[in-house]
């Protein structure tokens, strides 16, 4: 039985946990899902409830509607923040994304811009609909992404890609951001959120402990040195080594059955 989830605050952030995976739904559709600062309250809310939930094991995040995945924050509301330091400080639902330990999947099913482009690259796989676009198009109304657009652009399709998207806030369309290891599958619009939760159901199957520590290996190794990161691995592989579930996962293998694992 899932835990009570959290009351949000708004209809515009929707969230929905089945086979212990979460799906968080941004819900505007009629504004190409473009995040007010109520919404991203909701979001960091709706994330960090999904963190806490043992009953919960994956994420997938995806837009309501078939045009947008997130055309990022509102930009209609951007002038209500009282002063520059206010704005520096709001609530950022690219952070809350990224502090997830647990493995998080993005259906992106349209336009993934702006601070929609960081949420999709908060995420640790990227799957699109064939008509997915992205772009990072602050630079065209005088300022750069805050998210995180750079590193993350940087980190995913390499400097020479990530330069071109930033300089020139063009779009790149699906199977473009496909060649350049932006997105890990295209599929057609219909199937992606089942696409999505499937994947994240196959994650959610696996060792909890084991999933969430492949994610922080994955992190150190973008992070950290590389003597370093494989001292980290190797000192989270013998956490891992020593818990239940990786004790039922030996025994299950020698008993030649399927594991049950309980996150221990």
């Amino acid at each position: 039985m899932t835990a009570l989830a959290p009351r949000l605050r708004t209809e515009e952030v929707l969230l929905e946990v089945e086979q212990a995976v979460a799906t968080v739904v941004i819900n505007r559709p009629a504004k190409l899902n473009a995040v007010t600062p109520a919404m991203a309250a909701d979001l960091v809310t709706a994330v960090e409830w999904a963190n806490d939930c043992d009953d919960v094991r994956a994420v997938v995040l995806t837009g309501a509607g078939t045009r947008a995945f997130s055309a990022g924050s509102d930009i209609s509301q951007l002038d209500a923040y009282a002063t520059p330091w206010e704005f520096r400080n709001r609530s950022d639902y690219c952070d809350a994304v990224r502090a997830l330990r647990k493995p998080v999947v993005a259906a992106v099913n349209g336009y993934a811009f702006g601070g929609g482009l960081e949420t999709a690259l908060s995420c640790d796989i990227r799957l699109a609909s064939s008509q997915a676009t992205f772009a990072a198009p602050e630079i065209k109304l005088g300022w750069v992404g805050g998210g995180g657009m750079s590193t993350l652009l940087a980190t995913s399709i390499g400097a020479s890609n990530a330069a071109w998207m930033l300089m020139t806030g063009d779009p790149v369309d699906a199977e473009r951001a496909l060649a350049w290891g932006l997105v890990t599958e295209v599929v057609e619009p219909e199937q992606l959120l089942d696409r999505a939760q499937q994947l994240a159901a196959t994650i959610a199957s696996r060792p909890p402990i084991a999933a969430e520590t492949a994610k922080a290996n994955l992190r150190a190794a973008f992070s950290m040195p590389q003597d370093q990161a494989i001292a980290y691995e190797r000192d989270l592989q013998t956490v891992c080594f020593a818990t239940e579930d990786a004790a039922e996962g030996r025994r299950a293998f020698a008993e030649r059955r399927p594991a049950v694992f309980h996150r221990r």
